[in-house]
């Protein structure tokens, strides 16, 4: 009986144990990313990480909203690991979504600054633009510029140049002056913008930019990486559009200029979160960093890393160092006082 017994034993064991190799072999080795981004260089990053890990990037291309409208309709059935979007904005409402989750990581932690992360971990920036005023030298001299409150002086009526109100971007640049300067400055700021604008507000950065160039106005609130973008175009006239104008970095008496990032969180659901966390890791790296930072004319987080010759040639600024998280805290007040202020 007892001699029965034990092979009955080593049988169950023989089957368990191929039952867990089974198990480990059919284990995916992958990290599934849903991204809003949409540039060669992140292709390439993600073409080496798939070299160096053995890893393989399944990636879904898709507008922000649209990305987390899936991974909410998925639900725990989503197989996305890592969610990638610009603003940060849209990383806190990702957040109180519930999209994403805390991902641990001392390197992460270590490598990217307070401000430009989640507190709980939800999300961590990837790169950084600078939100700044670009002017016609024919038409403005730099030290008539001081700060983005100054645009609301009387001697801008007729001569600024800014996209809409839907914008995220201006949402972003909104809430970061209600956290700043609070909601009533906040409200006469747009105000006054609003009474110094050339045109009703259109197109995106670039256009603006564009507009600038073309005289229909003499200054304008744009991101940097959309300079980089016109400067290096294959077409002429976007390259002539950005050779038009200069840059100038607002704020740098007192808080700093705007900024805002594209930036990375681990899903919520994602079934391979420990390789969503080392894909995340890679892209902070310092050798990931400066392709981002000369590829795609961006800054990086990394504090290894150095700008490239294009970013450095508008020279060294100070960044606002307000915890991201109030934009995405205050975007929908920025929203309501856009409105009030017929900001169309």
């Amino acid at each position: 009986m007892k001699k029965y017994l034990l092979v009955l034993i080593l049988l169950v064991s023989v089957i368990a144990c191929k039952s867990e190799k089974k198990e480990i072999k059919t284990k995916s080795k992958e990290v599934n990313v849903y991204t809003h981004r949409h540039y060669k260089a992140d292709q390439e990053l993600f073409a080496q990480f798939e070299k160096e890990t053995g890893i393989t990037v399944n990636v879904v291309n898709a507008k922000a909203d649209e990305l987390m409208q899936k991974m909410s309709l998925e639900g725990a059935q989503s197989p996305a690991d890592v969610l990638i979007t610009v603003d940060a904005g849209r990383l806190v409402r990702a957040k109180n979504k519930g999209l994403l989750q805390s991902a641990s990581s001392v390197f992460l932690n270590k490598t990217i600054p307070s401000h430009l992360k989640d507190a709980d971990n939800h999300w961590f920036a990837l790169t950084k633009r600078a939100r700044v005023i670009v002017y016609n030298p024919e038409k403005v001299k730099a030290e008539e510029l001081s700060s983005y409150e100054a645009l609301t002086d009387k001697k801008w009526k007729n001569k600024i140049l800014i996209r809409s109100s839907d914008n995220i971007y201006n949402q972003s640049l909104l809430a970061s002056i209600i956290a700043n300067n609070g909601e009533e400055k906040a409200s006469e700021w747009t105000k006054g913008i609003v009474a110094n604008m050339a045109r009703s507000p259109k197109g995106n950065d670039r256009d603006q930019v564009k507009a600038v160039v073309a005289g229909e106005g003499d200054i304008a609130i744009v991101n940097t990486y959309y300079i980089g973008k016109l400067l290096n175009s294959k077409n002429p006239d976007e390259v002539i559009a950005g050779k038009g104008i200069k840059v100038f970095f607002p704020n740098q008496n007192d808080r700093g200029t705007h900024i805002n990032v594209s930036g990375v969180g681990v899903a919520k659901y994602a079934p391979n979160k420990q390789h969503a966390i080392k894909f995340i890791e890679f892209l902070a790296s310092k050798k990931s960093q400066e392709i981002f930072a000369k590829s795609n004319y961006e800054y990086a987080v990394n504090k290894e890393v150095v700008s490239s010759e294009l970013l450095k040639s508008w020279g060294e600024f100070k960044e606002d160092t307000l915890s991201l998280t109030k934009l995405g805290e205050n975007n929908k007040k920025a929203v309501i006082i856009f409105d009030e202020s017929s900001w169309k």
